[in-house]
C-alpha cells in the first residue's frame, strides 16, 4: 500500500495511550514462545491520529515498536467545530464501528478503544457504536477507518465540480 499525503509528525505534539496490551503464545517443538503484542494511539487533539501494533518479547519493547508504527500512520481528521461532518461507518477485520456526529455539549459517547482514538483525534462531540467484534484492535483499526472517510462539504464540491451552495441544497 503506497501512502499519499504523509504528514510531518516533527511538530507536531503527540500523546499516546495504549489501546490494548496482549499475551500472545506460539506453540513450537520445544514448548511456548511468550510474546506481547500491544496497540497504541496516538494523536496531537487537535485533528491528527494513528493507531499502530507492535509486537515483542518484553512489553516496553512492543509500545515502542507500536508508537513508530502508529506515528508512520497518523491521518487527518476534518472536523466541523467539535465535532465530525457526517456520519460514517468504518471496517476493519470483523470491526464496524457506526460514527455519528452530535450536537454541541454532548461529548464522546463511545466504547474504550473507539473513545480513546475519538478523543486523542481531538473530537469533542459524537456518538458512536460498534457493531460486530469488540476486539480492542478491530475497533481501533475501524474507528481510524471510518474517520479516514470523512470529506468536507469542499472536498466533495472540489470532485463533483459544483459549488458548496449546490451540494448543500
Amino acid at each position: 500500500m503506497i501512502r499519499q499525503n504523509t504528514i510531518d509528525v516533527s511538530g507536531l505534539e503527540l500523546k499516546e495511550s495504549i489501546v490494548s496490551i496482549r499475551r500472545v503464545a506460539k506453540t513450537v517443538k520445544g514448548g511456548r514462545n511468550m510474546r506481547f503484542s500491544v496497540t497504541v494511539a496516538v494523536g496531537d487533539e487537535a485533528g491528527h491520529v494513528g493507531v499502530g501494533l507492535g509486537k515483542a518479547r518484553e512489553i516496553p519493547e512492543a509500545v515502542r515498536k507500536a508508537m513508530e508504527d502508529a506515528k508512520k500512520k497518523i491521518i487527518r481528521v476534518p472536523m466541523i467545530g467539535t465535532t465530525i461532518p457526517h456520519r460514517t461507518l468504518g471496517i476493519f477485520g470483523a470491526g464496524h464501528v457506526l460514527i455519528i456526529p452530535a450536537a454541541p455539549g454532548t461529548g464522546v459517547i463511545a466504547g474504550s478503544s473507539v473513545r480513546t482514538v475519538l478523543e486523542l483525534a481531538g473530537v469533542k462531540d459524537v456518538r458512536a457504536k460498534s457493531i460486530g467484534s469488540n476486539n480492542a484492535c478491530n475497533m481501533a483499526g475501524a474507528t481510524i477507518e471510518g474517520l479516514r472517510g470523512l470529506k468536507t462539504v469542499e472536498q466533495i464540491s472540489r470532485l463533483r465540480g459544483k459549488t458548496k451552495e449546490e451540494i448543500l441544497g
